[in-house]
Parts: structure tokens; sequence; C-alpha cells
């Protein structure tokens, strides 16, 4: 009796042993982190959220967050140096991996690009597929980020080459709203809130959409991975506790996404982010939330839908042999999902 009593306990501390060990971590090797971000909309809430709601610091980070006009100048920010870490669209472990520069996705925050064309109105009224954008003016939030990517997609799908329209950069704020109201452009690829204050004020008509799962499938055909955290492989090797905490707060704020409702968001990010819009953010959130509403985890099916898309106009991943693993890792994802149920 005593010895089935003794093995009995013997599992039980080792279970417990086991657990604790999950969850026991070193601290951060580097406790102060820039992270570089692509635009303030709302393809980044998780990072918003987790910024506002202190999770960083709970988890012994100081972490500032400097805003970019695009993916493309968060990810230049991050390789040149000036920042630790940047949220951008997982295209960039490809492209930039394609290009002999070793990234890792550590922690997934959306599913969907959350991106949508949209066409003027008054230019563009007979609009019926991208071919119609040839010889045009089509406004991003900056040449070479992920509505560059966007944009090319639909070009080639349809027979087009990306040189057949002309681009520029206007941000994802009220640069961009006003280059659509001043007639500068004469179609747009942008996020939320931007598009759907166009849309509202009646300037623009949004012709491919993907805010939410049908229109994603509709623009790439299939699995998919949008916004992301991504650093250098030789960051997460030397910071391997920091990345660990980066992602625990992550994962935090994605289950705090998962039962919060509208209004606790809006509340959260505050007007600093909807203006003196509550309604029309509340009207934008409502488009993208299901983006949001996932476990943060890497699949190896959206990497190859990543990958099949860029080979079609992309350079530099055009018939690159590449390792897609070792694009992303979910080894910080599965340990803070024990932690953050």
């Amino acid at each position: 009796m005593q010895t089935r009593l003794l093995r009995v306990l013997t599992v039980l501390f080792v279970g417990a042993f086991a657990q604790g060990a999950a969850f026991a971590q070193g601290a951060p090797e580097t406790k102060r982190v820039t992270i570089a971000m692509g635009g303030k909309s709302l393809y980044y809430l998780p990072l918003t959220i987790t910024e506002k709601l202190g999770f960083f610091k709970d988890e012994g980070l100081d972490v500032s967050v400097v805003d970019f006009a695009g993916g493309s100048k968060a990810a230049q920010a991050m390789l040149g140096g000036s920042a630790d870490v940047a949220a951008g669209s997982y295209e960039y472990a490809i492209t930039l991996k394609a290009r002999g520069v070793a990234i890792e996705g550590i922690v997934l925050l959306g599913r969907y690009s959350g991106m949508a064309l949209a066409v003027d109105k008054k230019k563009l009224p007979n609009y019926k597929s991208p071919r119609d954008l040839k010889g045009k003016i089509v406004g991003l939030t900056a040449p070479g980020s992920s509505t560059h990517m966007f944009l090319n997609n639909l070009l080639v799908k349809d027979g087009l080459a990306s040189s057949d329209v002309s681009v520029i950069g206007v941000g994802t704020t009220a640069g961009a709203i006003a280059s659509v109201k001043k007639g500068e452009i004469d179609a747009i690829v942008n996020l939320d809130p931007v598009i759907s204050k166009l849309e509202r004020d009646g300037d623009v008509r949004v012709v491919t959409d993907a805010r939410n799962a049908e229109g994603m499938r509709q623009a790439y055909g299939g699995p998919y991975m949008a916004s992301c955290l991504f650093m250098t492989s030789d960051f997460v090797a030397r910071n391997p506790n920091t990345s660990q905490a980066l992602v625990n707060a992550m994962v935090r704020s994605l289950r705090w996404l998962r039962d919060a409702t509208p209004e606790q968001i809006i509340d959260t990010v505050g007007p600093e982010y909807y203006g003196e819009d509550k309604a029309l953010y509340r009207e934008a959130l409502l488009k993208n939330i299901g983006s949001f509403q996932h476990d943060g985890l890497f699949t190896i099916e959206g990497a190859r839908g990543a990958y099949e898309v860029l080979n079609a106009f992309e350079p530099a991943v055009k018939g690159a042999s590449i390792d897609l693993a070792k694009t992303y890792t979910n080894k910080f994802v599965e340990v803070a999902a024990r932690k953050y149920k």
C-alpha cells in the first residue's frame, strides 16, 4: 500500500514539475525592445491592445512602438538596426529569406490581410476588373509594402504586369484619405479605418475586399497569413527569453480579443485611434474583427499560399528554393498558449 502511494505521489510530483518547467522562463536578455510598426491601422490591433493594456510590462519588457508609413519601411528599420522587431506582413519573411536574410515570424497577429482595393467612383465608374487599372495611378501605404504585393497579385492574376500601373505611397491615415478626395489617385489599396471612411463618404467603391475569410479566398485563392511579429533569426537565437516574453504578451492580447466586446476594444484603443468618429471605428472594427480571433500559430499551408502568390511576381522569390518551415517558428506561441488559455 505504501509502495503504491509512493508511486502515485511520484507521478503527481513529476507532472507538477513538468508543468512548472513548461512555464519557467528566464529573465529577458534585452528588456528594452523597439518594435517598428507598418502603419497605425486595424491591421495591427493585437499589438495596439498589448501596448495599451500593459501586457509587455507584465512580461518584464520596456517596449517602444515606432510607427512607419508601411510594412516595408518597418522592415527596413529593423534591418537597419533602429528597431529590434518589426510588425508587418508575413510575406516579408519569405521575400527577405529569398534575398539571403534569415528572418523568422514568431507570432501571427492576423489571419486576413485586412486590405481592400477601392476605385474612385468618379474616375472609374465602370470598373470591372484589375485590367481597368492599366495606365492608372494607385495609392498604396508605401511602395514595396504588403499593399503593393496585394495589388501585384491582383494584376498578375488578371494578365497584367506590375509595371502596367503607377503607384505612390499615401500612408495609412489622413493623407491617404486626402489623396483620394483631392483626385490625386485613381484607386487605392489600403486598410481600415481609411477604407471604411472613404466608403462611408461615398468617394470609392470597394472592388476586392480581403477583410474577411471569403474575400481572402477570392484575393489569394487559398490559405494565407497576414500580419505578424518578425525578427532576424540571429536576434531570436541571442534573445530567446526576450522573444518568449514578446510572444507571451501577444498571445495574451489575442486571448483578450477573442472574448472582448467591440465596445471594450474601442475603449481600450482610445481616441488616439478612433479620433472624433467612434462610430466609424466601430464599423471598421466589425469588418475586421474575425482576423484576430485565432491562436497566433503559423501554418505551413499559409506559408505555401504566400510563397505561391509571391512566386508569380516577386523577382527575388520567383523560382527560389526556400525552406518555408524556417521562415517562422511556433515554439514560443506553444509555450505561451499553456500560460494563457
